[in-house]
């Protein structure tokens, strides 16, 4: 155990790198898988670790439910402790959890919010909502009765996310996915609008807006975006990949939204337009699943401006994308490996410590 119980909760400094990185020179759609997974792994060791420091740093405290025969000297012997990093590790425990279980609240609460406001309405792919305020969002989920769907939704105050104003008009070319009752992507969910937005598109720009959303769907961003807000919660030194894969995933939209219309200046032009038109204020959301840092439009129409980025699976290693990306997967798997190892020599020493000695 030793040391290596320390290393997940300083190895996701080395995802640092790989997020501004992944941001310029990666595809989208690999930046914003490769840096989710890292965040996760990286977010559940980090947690684990936590918690086998609190067991064995604390283990001398009073009251503590350890077996009798935990301070055999040949047992402290075997599993080096540390009371003060134990110590110190049952506040930044408790506060992981309650940071997790306030962001857990906020979805349950965004998810009724959502319900209240699609309730009564048909169980269509769009659901236009006569409502001034500029908005549009996609809401993750399969076919909910009463028109009420899944937890979260894409916010389209940095602008970009397709719409139109029936289920025809924001429907592209190119791809074609297939579209069920559920959202119009095969895979559920549903696009919502308001009219305020469409009045201030034009038909090219709402056909580019459906596609943007209809991609979120389709590449089930909700589950990346809940994945690094999470994981920022759980352990700081994250939070840089979750600012990256916010904007990742709006970049993700925005290529597969240019490839089903068939134009990048539409695309372009949609997501300028619907910045301007949509509020400063967000509606209080969940990020992970709002989107609601989107990233910088000027940033993302300059993208789409330029030619399609590679669609590359992983980048060369002699690149410094690829170095960086290298070193992040490295970091992650050494956390999990390190966790893993702690967690076992823990669980083997009380289940000897349990039996007669």
């Amino acid at each position: 155990m030793g040391v290596f119980v320390f290393l997940p909760l300083v190895l996701p400094l080395t995802a640092w790198p790989v997020a501004r990185l992944a941001e310029q020179r990666l595809h989208p759609r690999t930046a914003t898988r490769l840096l989710a997974v890292v965040a996760g792994v990286s977010a559940v060791c980090s947690t684990l670790c936590l918690g086998l420091l609190m067991i064995v740093g604390t283990a001398q405290l009073p009251g503590n439910p350890l077996p009798d025969s935990w301070s055999d000297p040949d047992v402290r012997a075997a599993l080096p402790y540390d009371e003060i990093a134990g110590r110190a590790a049952i506040p930044a425990l408790l506060a992981v959890l309650v940071s997790c279980g306030a962001a857990a609240w906020r979805q349950v609460r965004v998810r009724r919010r959502v319900e209240a406001a699609l309730a009564g309405l048909p169980p269509t792919p769009v659901a236009v909502l006569p409502d001034r305020t500029p908005y549009a969002y996609a809401v993750p989920g399969g076919p909910v009765r009463g028109g009420a769907r899944g937890p979260g939704r894409h916010k389209v105050r940095g602008g970009g996310r397709s719409r139109g104003r029936d289920g025809g008009g924001g429907r592209g070319r190119g791809r074609g996915r297939s579209r069920d009752r559920g959202g119009g992507s095969g895979t559920g969910g549903r696009v919502v609008v308001s009219t305020g937005m469409l009045a201030g598109l034009a038909p090219a720009e709402r056909r580019a807006l459906f596609a943007h959303e209809r991609a979120h769907l389709a590449g089930r961003h909700h589950r990346h975006l809940l994945t690094v807000h999470l994981a920022a919660r759980a352990n700081p030194f994250l939070r840089p990949l979750r600012t990256a894969v916010s904007y990742t995933a709006e970049r993700w939209a925005d290529e597969e939204a240019a490839a089903e219309v068939g134009s990048r200046r539409s695309v372009a032009r949609a997501i300028g337009k619907a910045a301007l038109l949509a509020p400063r204020a967000p509606a209080a959301a969940l990020p992970a699943l709002t989107g609601g840092d989107a990233g910088p439009v000027p940033r993302r129409v300059a993208a789409l401006m330029r030619p399609a980025p590679a669609g590359r699976a992983w980048p060369p290693v002699g690149t410094a994308v690829g170095l960086a990306a290298w070193c992040a997967a490295f970091g992650a798997t050494v956390s999990a490996l390190s966790s893993a190892n702690s967690a076992v020599t823990l669980y083997l020493v009380l289940r000897g410590a349990a039996s007669p000695m």
